[in-house]
């Protein structure tokens, strides 16, 4: 099921989600390697030999457009985290986007380190959430953490997701395949907080 992302922009009070595009490599590059100690901990190794995007421009642009082909295909959807002046400030995620009977997908999020703890992230979360289940019609959005990642940790818990336990062994980070907390909302719950949530986070205060 493709989706038309051309001009897509989700706005919220102080911050705005729309898909990375070539242009944006310098904003993006200039936080990866500033805060690639703090980010790359929790992420998984890349494949041996794998080009990186923080050091080449030809590979970010190509990121980007695998981006828009998973757009186009309906199979994932990646959003820059931008500032309301523009600042690039991180991305949020949907990744495995599942339809038939499933309708779900995963959350995914990263922000600069000088940036967080600024309310950033759920905001930007929210924004997918509305998206996802307001425009994609998805039915139910997991977050997997690694248990000791309290900063990601933090954001689910601020936002009300369901704790549903331990993954065990889930997901490689850094060669290691590590448990995650698996948090989790759905369509009903949504709906039941809607109003909570983007008062609470996409409404200047």
């Amino acid at each position: 099921m493709a989706r038309r992302t051309d001009s897509l922009e989700l706005i919220g009070a102080r911050a705005l989600l729309r898909p990375l595009r070539a242009d944006d490599w310098d904003a993006w590059r200039g936080v990866r390697l500033r805060c690639g100690a703090w980010l790359e901990k929790w992420e998984p190794r890349a494949e041996v030999g794998a080009p990186d995007p923080a050091l080449d421009r030809e590979t970010f642009r190509a990121r980007c457009a695998a981006w828009e082909r998973q757009r186009h295909f309906d199979a994932a959807y990646g959003f820059g985290l931008f500032l309301r002046d523009g600042r690039f400030a991180g991305e949020v995620s949907l990744g495995s986007v599942q339809r038939g009977p499933f309708q779900m997908a995963y959350v995914g999020y990263w922000i600069d380190e000088a940036l967080a703890g600024q309310r950033y992230v759920p905001e930007g979360v929210v924004l997918i959430m509305r998206y996802a289940f307001d425009v994609l019609a998805l039915h139910r959005l997991e977050a997997a953490i690694v248990p000791r990642n309290t900063a990601s940790r933090r954001v689910a818990e601020r936002l009300g997701l369901r704790d549903e336990g331990i993954a065990v062994r889930f997901l490689q980070i850094q060669g290691v395949y590590e448990d995650h907390v698996r948090y989790a909302i759905t369509a009903e719950e949504w709906r039941a907080r809607e109003h909570e949530l983007t008062t609470a986070w996409l409404v200047q205060q």
